[in-house]
């Protein structure tokens, strides 16, 4: 049995943990203070191209009431599917790396609970390191954050962690990134070692399924991931430079860490909740997976979203945001023109719909036209 306090020490002084206990996670972050820029304001400067989405950030707000509702609603209905395929990916990782350290590499935010799970249920048999670093799309991944993890660790043993894949952007920008790390990838896959839960795009070298589901954390933000914001990156970064000095945590992506949500903090009671399940539900089941079933998923996943843009006219893919955690998090972050639901009675879309109609968002039924997908957020074009 490995020690849960697995920890390097070198990386875990230079980073921080957020509001996890400290063996959970070290995030390879700068903090720094941003002033939020209004939602509205946001997507106009995104749109005009006066600034990347990474260079901003909107006030994140606690929860309402009515939200964690149905964050309680996801947590009574998904929380076993959770416990039981985060034990079933740990299983499957175990496999691909028998007997050595396994370094765990979570994408901040939507990786990090999944990574702290499976850190759990790793370190009951072998060594296992946790870490959450940036990636942005359109701009990459924190080089110089993961070059001090491959310094400490080495790269054959490092594993990619995200929630989900919606369109497969993140994978394909890590993809990009990591052409001159071979030791990320596997013989015969052209995709680096990323893991996911859910694998709506396709993109995914070990996922539990391709099912568009109510992830619980998928539907809250920091107040679920250790209370760090969204990662940021500022435009003075020089990211050849940064590779170079990599232990300097000031040449890392930034995040704001939101203190004044410290009262309505989830994070750790969330990841003792799932723990508790797994302790009274184990399992050695391992995930059924392979290059054939990820493949398929994909052609699903590129032929509806280019259905939805030929229907809806939309000429900039990024403004799709297909799964029900993507499609959630666009409303409560950018400025949604339409949502899209396979089917309105689905208890998993509630929420969507609750958004939906608290900001007059007009709401599409289409069944099984959105393949893959159980809800889509169209971004609003708007004025520059």
């Amino acid at each position: 049995m490995s020690n849960l306090n697995d920890i390097n020490q070198t990386l875990a002084n230079l980073g921080f943990h957020g509001s996890y206990h400290p063996q959970d996670i070290t995030f390879l972050l700068n903090i720094t203070q941003l002033k939020p820029t209004p939602v509205a304001e946001k997507e106009r400067l995104i749109q005009s191209g006066k600034k990347h989405y990474s260079e901003m950030i909107s006030e994140e707000k606690a929860p309402s009431p009515e939200h964690l509702k149905h964050f309680q609603h996801a947590f009574k209905h998904g929380a076993e599917r959770l416990a039981r395929e985060a034990q079933q990916l740990s299983q499957a990782l175990m496999a691909r790396f028998p007997n050595q350290p396994i370094i765990l590499v979570s994408l901040v935010r939507a990786g990090v609970p999944l990574g702290v799970l499976l850190k759990h249920c790793i370190h009951q048999n072998q060594p296992c390191f946790h870490y959450g670093i940036s990636i942005i799309r359109d701009r990459g991944i924190d080089f110089a954050a993961l070059n001090a993890i491959i310094q400490q660790h080495g790269a054959k043993n490092i594993v990619f962690v995200d929630g989900w894949t919606g369109k497969g952007a993140i994978c394909r920008e890590l993809t990009q990134n990591l052409q001159s790390y071979p030791e990320l990838f596997d013989a015969g896959w052209e995709i680096p070692r990323l893991v996911t839960l859910s694998d709506l795009g396709g993109y995914s070298w070990l996922s539990a399924s391709c099912e568009d589901w109510l992830i619980p954390f998928g539907i809250l933000g920091s107040v679920i991931s250790g209370l760090t914001s969204r990662s940021i990156l500022r435009e003075d970064i020089d990211q050849d430079e940064a590779k170079l000095d990599c232990f300097n945590p000031e040449k890392w992506h930034d995040c704001v860490i939101y203190t004044h949500l410290e009262q309505h903090d989830l994070s750790r009671q969330f990841i003792q909740d799932i723990l508790n399940i797994i302790a009274q539900q184990p399992t050695q089941e391992k995930i059924e997976w392979n290059n054939q079933i990820r493949l398929t998923q994909q052609k699903h996943c590129l032929s509806t979203v280019d259905w939805i843009a030929a229907q809806y006219q939309i000429n900039n893919i990024n403004h799709i945001k297909p799964s029900i955690a993507e499609a959630t998090r666009a409303v409560l972050r950018r400025v949604p023109e339409r949502i899209l639901i396979r089917d309105e009675h689905n208890p998993h879309v509630q929420l969507l719909l609750h958004f939906a109609q608290q900001q007059h968002v007009p709401v599409d039924i289409l069944g099984s036209k959105l393949g893959p997908y159980h809800a889509v957020t169209l971004i609003k074009k708007v004025g520059k």
